[in-house]
């Protein structure tokens, strides 16, 4: 490359990813993007991989290459894409994630030819349908989930597209703040494309390609490496999922060698007419966190790491659901599931390097309502727990796990902006697995409703707590009970919709991290 070294340019790309999420959180206006930061940004070469990605969102992040080639592919097969146009798209059979995650994709044009493009996604808060927050338990096809928005130009020459916007903010329950987070989405994108233009500028388009694909070649050979450095063989594994009425399966056959890893989650139970069904791209996504975090050296996520993984999820699975199935929880939950079923098959394989289960769930709080001057408001939060046991460390209590990499929802904010008044927030002390390595503890949140409002929660490990390994304890379940202002007090599931009342309480209980090995007694 003369003068400029591949290193310069990729650490360079993956600072515009950087920049890109920086810019969308400040604009953004929702408190699940501006506070919490769901939302996740990259950028890809001219054929769709990708090159760089910014430290967001794992259940984004590693469905971006899903999401990415399946929109490049329909823009080659006659959707153009010209300088100042931006595609948006949440259909979860296309973006590989689920209806709140919208996807806006923008090209770079540089001499009239495109380049590259720069990609992001943005969970946002209400998408409509009949749940406050769009997550409905309830929901038996993906169309009650919300609205479906497949690829189409939010953007033309420059300028939103107004008679789409106007269509999408008739849909939402709160339009204001949701157009207001696409906007924020597309400002994003400006400056993402914008970055990338100059770095080619500077250094020459043919030298910025060249350094991507060296980039890709070390990330593959690093990737290689790492795994060939594990026990080869084949490795299996089960965890479950929480139905009302049962549970399902999540199945998985690793077969590690080669310097590769392949994931067949053959066995796995049949698509549901409930809304935990993943998505081809969430498990894509579950299964890669799962192998990138055993690995000892740093390794550029992009199109080189993730070629050394390969899944293969039967159709009509819920792993691998065929439409119309509803899809929302399976982002979020059986994300979890199918990264706790990895690691858990990665144990047998690299037991000194392999966590025990942390708590399994991002315990999904939705609610929403009217308030006295006739708007609607929409809330949504996921609640952290307790990591498992390390090796040669216990886990962390109250934090995200896993699939998410979001932040909480600071108090001041939520009661500012929200009907709810906080009552408690604390470390659910004890409730993390025994162990040599103990499990992190979970979390207490609980908030009083100040206007009716209905609420929903899509949760899991009530009834099985985050497992241990080698010896180590279980983590606790988690727990919900609703306090009725009458003093009545219900035990609640860990997936339900029920209508709130000012006065009523909800006590959020998060499940603990499982302990590794077994606890050491003096004497």
């Amino acid at each position: 490359m003369g003068l400029v070294s591949w290193e310069l340019v990729h650490k360079a790309t993956v600072f515009v990813a950087e920049e890109m999420g920086v810019a969308l959180k400040r604009s953004a206006f929702s408190p699940n993007i501006k506070e919490r930061m769901d939302h996740s940004c990259a950028v890809l070469d001219r054929e769709g991989r990708i090159v760089a990605q910014a430290e967001h969102i794992p259940v984004h992040l590693g469905s971006f290459r899903v999401c990415a080639l399946n929109a490049v592919r329909l823009l080659k097969e006659g959707m153009e894409l010209e300088e100042g146009d931006m595609l948006a798209f949440n259909d979860p059979y296309i973006s590989g994630t689920h209806l709140n995650d919208l996807a806006v994709l923008a090209p770079v044009v540089l001499n009239g030819d495109v380049v590259a493009y720069v990609i992001n996604k943005a969970h946002l808060v209400d998408v409509g349908g009949p749940m406050p927050g769009s997550i409905n338990p309830n929901a038996r096809t993906v169309y009650e989930e919300g609205l479906i928005i497949p690829p189409v130009r939010l953007v033309k020459s420059g300028l939103l597209d107004r008679e789409l916007i106007a269509f999408m903010a008739s849909n939402f329950k709160t339009p204001d703040i949701t157009l207001g987070d696409i906007v924020a989405q597309v400002a994003a994108n400006k400056v993402g494309a914008k970055r990338v233009r100059e770095l080619m500028e500077k250094y020459g388009a043919k030298e910025v390609s060249e350094a991507w694909e060296t980039a890709i070649e070390y990330s593959r050979s690093v990737a290689s490496s790492e795994i060939s450095g594990w026990r080869a063989g084949v490795f299996e594994a089960e965890d479950y999922l929480e139905m009302p009425d049962r549970d399902l399966t999540v199945r998985v056959k690793l077969e590690v060698g080669g310097g590769r890893v392949l994931a067949d989650f053959t066995g796995t139970s049949s698509q549901v007419d409930y809304p935990l069904n993943a998505v081809y791209g969430v498990t894509y996504s579950a299964t890669v966190f799962a192998v990138r975090s055993l690995f000892r050296r740093d390794v550029p996520v992009n199109e080189g790491f993730y070629s050394a993984i390969e899944v293969n999820a039967p159709e009509g699975t819920i792993v691998n659901p065929r439409r119309p199935a509803p899809v929302s929880g399976g982002n979020v939950e059986t994300s979890q599931r199918v990264a706790d079923t990895v690691f858990l098959a990665l144990s047998k394989s690299m037991p000194e390097l392999t966590p025990a289960a942390g708590s399994g769930t991002m315990t999904n709080v939705m609610m929403g309502g009217r308030l006295p001057d006739g708007t609607y408001w929409a809330y949504y939060e996921t609640i952290g727990g307790g990591t498992g046991g390390r090796p040669g460390k216990d886990g962390v209590s109250g934090v995200h796990v896993n699939m998410t990499n979001t932040l909480n929802t600071p108090i001041e904010v939520a009661e500012r902006t929200y009907p709810i008044l906080f009552t408690a927030y604390r470390i659910r002390e004890g409730s993390g697995g025994a162990g040599l390595y103990r499990g992190g503890d979970g979390i207490v949140r609980a908030f009083r409703v100040l206007q009716p409002c209905r609420l929903s929660v899509l949760a899991d490990r009530f009834r099985r707590g985050p497992w241990g390994l080698w010896g180590g304890g279980s983590g606790k379940p988690g727990r919900i009970v609703i306090v009725r202002s009458d003093g009545h007090i219900e035990e609640m599931p860990s997936k339900f919709t029920t209508d709130l009342f000012p006065g009523d309480e909800v006590v959020i209980e998060t499940p603990g991290g499982g302990g590794l090995y077994q606890p050491k007694f003096d004497g």
